[in-house]
């Protein structure tokens, strides 16, 4: 392991915190070290691969899709591709799928409908999109302006104009930020980098009938909150809301980078040839493999999602240490009395590997994670921060 940190140090740039860890595999819900000991998975590559480790159906999609074609180009057609769209449109109700390699990518991609569906209908100078304090949306000079955190508004400026960022579950806010320069509103409905905080229902449906009231379009960033980690196929489903445009990747594609933007009915014609592109976008690999993520998750996965969810909201509830919970799905944030990081180090040393958001443990695993395995991981939680 010294020789690979050595090289992380020499030649990787430093973006990373990195944890004192070195993985070299994985089975479902475990994780491995170099040195062998065991470790239970928390957090699946934030929010990524969303049946596990090397799961066997995944895999096999993969390789029989490397064995016929790895990559052609968007100036092609590609079976995969199609008919992951096809499946996504039909369990989503969007109509049309743009795809990248990417959350930011998927995000950047529905900035750019949303200002080019207004500037087609309305003319230019009809281009402001509202985000939300306390969002992220990507790590891109314009997903960064879209995100609405102070502390992420620095070093890389001068940063993308067109954004005004309102209070979270306050729709005055929002009201009183709205005239006839704005084209959308865009939302995580679970503020994942924020702190795992789900917004209040009432709040997002005022929002979504502003939205429609004013034709202003609704852009929900599911990028972390989508494909089944909150419950249902997709976040807004809990909200009984419909969308113009929706963003994903994270476990879209199960641990193959893959970004998608789901378009409805107003927008499904906005992109046009030419009008943006992705040289890598809907690779047949990648699509394979979120064709056999996306057919998976069903009513019967996601009550399991809600089911576990609501084990570990019990089990932590009131529990010492643990001063509250929050989030949804198998998406949650525990705020700790000790700091985070101290907790999250603790249950590393005990074999359990969760991760962190804000002041926040952050728990994202598998949505198959075995209920003894589960168990294990909330029990050892439970006593590293009562400790």
């Amino acid at each position: 392991m010294n020789d690979i940190k050595s090289f992380d140090s020499q030649y990787i740039a430093s973006s990373y915190g990195r944890f004192d860890l070195q993985f070299e595999k994985g089975e479902g819900s475990l994780l491995y070290d170099e040195n062998g000991k065991k470790y239970i998975d928390m957090g699946s590559g934030i929010a990524v691969n969303t049946f596990g480790l090397c799961d066997e159906v995944w895999q096999e999609a993969v390789k029989e899709q490397l064995s016929k074609l790895q990559h052609t180009s968007n100036l092609y057609y590609t079976s995969p591709q199609a008919k992951l769209a096809k499946m996504l449109c039909e369990k989503s109700g969007m109509k049309k799928v743009f795809f990248s390699n990417s959350g930011a990518e998927a995000n950047e991609c529905a900035i750019k409908c949303a200002r080019k569906y207004s500037f087609d209908k309305y003319g230019d100078g009809r281009n402001v999109i509202i985000t939300l304090k306390n969002s992220f949306h990507g790590r891109t000079v314009t997903t960064l302006a879209a995100t609405g955190q102070d502390v992420f508004h620095t070093t890389f400026g001068p940063f993308t104009e067109g954004f005004r960022y309102a209070e979270p579950n306050d729709a005055d806010s929002i009201a009183g930020l709205i005239d006839d320069k704005v084209c959308a509103i865009m939302m995580e409905l679970v503020q994942g980098e924020g702190g795992v905080i789900a917004l209040e229902s009432e709040y997002v449906k005022k929002v979504a009938e502003i939205c429609k009231k004013k034709d202003i379009l609704l852009i929900i960033d599911e990028v972390q909150t989508g494909n089944g980690r909150t419950g249902q196929l997709y976040c807004y489903m809990n909200y009984g809301i419909m969308p113009d445009i929706v963003s994903t990747a994270k476990g879209l594609a199960g641990g193959l980078p893959m970004g998608a933007t789901l378009m409805g009915e107003k927008t499904k014609d906005t992109i046009t040839p030419g009008s943006h592109g992705s040289t890598f976008g809907g690779n047949p690999v990648c699509a394979a493999g979120a064709l056999s993520i996306i057919e998976r998750i069903d009513d019967n996965l996601c009550n399991e999602v809600n089911r576990k969810s609501k084990y570990i909201i019990d089990s932590l509830t009131g529990a010492k240490g643990i001063k509250s919970i929050s989030g949804m799905g198998l998406m949650l944030g525990i705020e700790t009395e000790k700091p985070a990081k101290e907790v999250v180090l603790g249950c590393i040393e005990k074999g359990v590997v969760p991760l962190t958001a804000k002041n926040k443990v952050r728990l994202l695993p598998a949505l198959n994670i075995p209920d003894n395995l589960l168990e294990q991981a909330v029990s050892i939680i439970r006593q590293v921060a009562g400790e």
